[in-house]
């Protein structure tokens, strides 16, 4: 999640609109809800001080509001963090082993996860199990979802191909 979205999350968490937020930071009255914006948006990037103001706002590390750097713990700590606020997975613990498990409260984002990370499962277990190679577990990884095979994943057709499909048809009428 991009920084702009993380301050929208972090903004309406505390019941803020971009107005009063632009305005505890200091923006002018009537260009606060503007600047605001501008960066929720990604037109505009907020420099790291503004960053560690808004985080005090907040109350939160500036870690939780930037693009987390995952070749940190730290950085991976954020990112799963929020992953848990945009698509539900959650900590678990079973039978003494610590576990990332899917939230069934939101059952798009359960579904939709659940088949991609079934998929996933499959192709880790197969490996585990010599029925394929590492390379064609990583090519499978570093290509999904084109090499998924496990669910039919629908394609539509270009705009052009389309178009022409649908002209052909009219005249066979």
């Amino acid at each position: 999640m991009a920084i702009g979205q993380r301050i929208k999350f972090f903004r309406n968490r505390k019941g803020m609109t971009q107005k009063q937020l632009g305005e505890i930071l200091g923006f002018l009255g009537k260009t606060s809800d503007v600047r605001m914006a501008q960066y929720e948006s990604e037109a505009r990037v907020p420099k790291i001080d503004l960053v560690k103001e808004m985080a005090g706002i907040f109350d939160i590390s500036t870690h939780a509001l930037t693009v987390p750097n995952i070749d940190t713990y730290i950085g991976l700590m954020h990112t799963l963090f929020t992953l848990e606020d945009v698509y539900g997975l959650k900590i678990s613990e079973i039978d003494g082993e610590l576990c990332l498990r899917l939230d069934k409260s939101n059952r798009d984002n359960y579904t939709s996860l659940f088949n991609m990370f079934q998929a996933w499962q499959q192709m880790s277990a197969k490996l585990e199990q010599g029925e394929i190679t590492k390379e064609e577990y990583d090519q499978w990884r570093y290509k999904y979802p084109e090499l998924d095979t496990s669910h039919h994943w629908a394609k539509a057709p270009s705009k052009a191909l389309s178009d022409f499909l649908v002209s052909e048809l009219k005249k066979e009428k």
